[in-house]
């Protein structure tokens, strides 16, 4: 089967293409399908299902570049991955809604139905917990969320925050006072600041306190009023920690947890502050709870696979014998 589709504008089409056509390359492996790219014209080749697929894609993605996104190849595979999952998704109004301007030009969008959905929660709650795996964009987003509404005024500071569990490795036996024993497990935060605001902006709101990183065991006994605090790897928090962190927010405030409880670090005899809140939490009213699959996973491909082939590895197994029938 082949269809033709054309496009009106050259300098969009061109963006759709990418450098190199490496956009239509990208669609033309994940797909199956053949793109012969002439002009501002577009023919599809291969089975009817794909065609379907690739034209929505295309139509969708030309969209998005006219509605101001500046189109990058992980979008193409986001894109993909979205319609793939339901072949009425709007790309237009997911990738339309823009986070947070990460300088450089580039925006900080969500990539899929349920990052949407996340967004859109930390909007309209008080308190959101995202859980899911690595690479579905729950902490970058929520640093996103807490970055803009700073820079919009409508907090006055942001408070992130992490449990600094020993995972493989006890705190006592590294270098350094207990700043320097912690500051590894908040790195990652750090790496996400760096990338939304200028080096310099990040120092000056560190030292005035304008941010504040600290271990989530820094957060007893404080009352958190007019900030924007994530948690982050709540899934290593202990529940007396969880009840901790929760009870902090004050007035004004926006709290936001992340989390992936497939990985918990907490000794055997701890449970995890994360799988019980969730259990406890749900139907609070102003607390929302999106939860994230490896479908939603924004890095390589090749993690969504690894986190797949995980979760099938560490199933349980299906009974078998005499006593699995009946």
């Amino acid at each position: 089967m082949t269809e033709r589709l054309a496009f009106d504008d050259h300098e969009t089409f061109a963006s759709l293409c990418g450098q190199g056509n490496e956009h239509l390359r990208l669609i033309e492996r994940r797909l199956g399908v053949e793109i012969a790219a002439r002009g501002t014209d577009v023919s599809l080749s291969g089975e009817p299902f794909s065609i379907e697929l690739a034209r929505s894609a295309l139509k969708q993605l030309y969209g998005v570049i006219c509605s101001g996104h500046v189109l990058q190849v992980s979008d193409i595979e986001a894109a993909l991955n979205v319609l793939s999952q339901d072949r009425n998704a709007d790309l237009v109004r997911i990738f339309g809604d823009s986070v947070h301007s990460a300088g450089l030009g580039r925006q900080v969008t969500p990539k899929g139905i349920n990052q949407k959905r996340y967004v859109e929660a930390i909007r309209s709650h008080a308190i959101v917990f995202g859980i899911g795996p690595a690479g579905t964009g729950k902490t970058y987003l929520a640093m996103a969320m807490a970055v803009n509404a700073l820079l919009r005024k409508e907090v006055k500071r942001i408070v992130l925050t992490r449990p600094a569990v020993e995972a493989g490795e006890r705190l006592g036996f590294l270098p350094g006072d207990m700043v320097a024993k912690v500051n590894p497990y908040l790195r990652p935060l750090y790496d996400a600041l760096f990338d939304m605001i200028e080096a310099e902006r990040v120092e000056r709101f560190l030292e005035k306190g304008v941010i504040e990183v600290a271990p989530l065991a820094f957060m007893r006994g404080r009352t958190l009023n007019d900030a924007f605090v994530v948690l982050d790897e709540a899934q290593n928090s202990t529940i007396e920690q969880m009840k901790m962190f929760l009870t902090r927010l004050g007035f004004h405030s926006k709290a936001v947890v992340t989390g992936d409880v497939t990985q918990v670090d907490l000794p055997m005899s701890k449970a995890s502050g994360l799988k019980h809140a969730q259990k406890i939490l749900s139907s609070i009213e102003g607390i929302a709870i999106c939860r994230f699959t490896e479908a939603d996973v924004v890095r390589h491909p090749l993690v969504q696979k690894i986190i797949r082939a995980y979760e099938v590895d560490q199933a349980p197994a299906a009974p078998t014998g005499p006593e699995s029938e009946g």
